[in-house]
């Protein structure tokens, strides 16, 4: 099991406080003290700066921190498993980004949820850097992203393609048109996602290949929930950069109209993303000809 010293260490950390870690630990605080001494003695290395109102963690405290974490949640993980096991029952834990939130993926996951009694699936949606760290902490076994697997210690299967689309109300004059232009692009109101997101990064560099600037655009409104960017747009407060199939129920319905952007191709991979040691193959596969079957009855 995990070592008490780092447990007084990650503690410590959270609280940024010595005694306020002893209260949370039942422990006296010279006790606390000699456990973060007995640490930094066997790693020969200071883990935080001492003098101030709040321990701050020095640089090498940060690598402790980072695999620390992880160490406390593999053996959470490990806990866990060995109790679903006597109860005959498999979690896993996926997380999403809010583009994915909007399309196939959570339908997918509920059916396959389903399908299998004895499976209980959990969903986080987060931001796509976080989804990276809940990985590498083992928070999650699957993450769904979009782009490219950033990290060669996760392995990651391709579900589908998707390309970014301009999205704006049916009222406004351009619906009617085949694409829009940059040019024309400059002149509307752009409602976007934050400038964190997978989206908003993967337009940006476009523009840039292109040597364009988001600077030259006229950006009304940032916002991270995509409802409220298609609520937005529906009520023709301006337009939109956002993923096709984010968007697709919604042009179907012909509540929206999306347009390509001529001579601009925004074309990002979806990928599953997960540890090399995931164990739940059979999982993986149901996700991926699930989501395969369900694209191409709604295509």
């Amino acid at each position: 099991m995990i070592d008490p010293k780092i447990l007084t260490f990650l503690t410590a950390a959270e609280q940024k406080s010595f005694t306020k870690a002893a209260k949370v630990l039942s422990l006296t605080q010279p006790a606390v003290s000699h456990h973060i001494s007995q640490l930094e003695a066997e790693l020969n290395a200071p883990l935080f700066l001492r003098g101030r109102h709040e321990l701050t963690l020095t640089r090498e405290g940060e690598i402790v921190l980072k695999f620390a974490e992880r160490m406390r949640a593999i053996e959470e993980k490990m806990i866990e498993e060995i109790e679903d096991s006597k109860h005959r029952v498999q979690k896993i834990t996926v997380g999403i980004t809010h583009t994915a939130e909007s399309n196939l993926i959570v339908q997918v996951l509920a059916k396959i949820g389903t399908k299998n009694p004895g499976l209980n699936i959990t969903i986080i949606t987060d931001t796509i850097n976080n989804l990276y760290r809940m990985l590498a902490n083992f928070e999650l076994d699957l993450a769904i992203v979009e782009g490219k697997n950033q990290s060669p210690d996760l392995n990651s299967t391709l579900l589908d393609t998707d390309k970014l689309v301009c999205v704006m109300s049916n009222d406004n004059p351009l619906a009617k048109s085949p694409a829009i232009t940059i040019g024309q692009l400059k002149k509307e109101k752009l409602i976007l996602r934050l400038p964190s997101s997978a989206t908003r990064r993967l337009f940006e560099s476009t523009l840039e290949s292109i040597d364009e600037s988001i600077r030259s655009f006229d950006i009304a409104i940032e916002v991270d929930n995509i409802a409220t960017i298609k609520d937005l747009v529906r009520k023709d407060f301006g337009v939109s950069i956002l993923a096709g199939s984010a968007c697709e129920r919604e042009v179907k319905k012909r509540s929206l109209t999306a347009l390509p952007i001529e001579n601009f191709s925004m074309i990002r991979e979806i990928n599953v993303v997960y540890h090399k040691t995931f164990s739940g193959s059979d999982i993986l596969r149901d996700l991926v000809e699930e989501y395969r079957l369900l694209a191409r009855d709604l295509g």
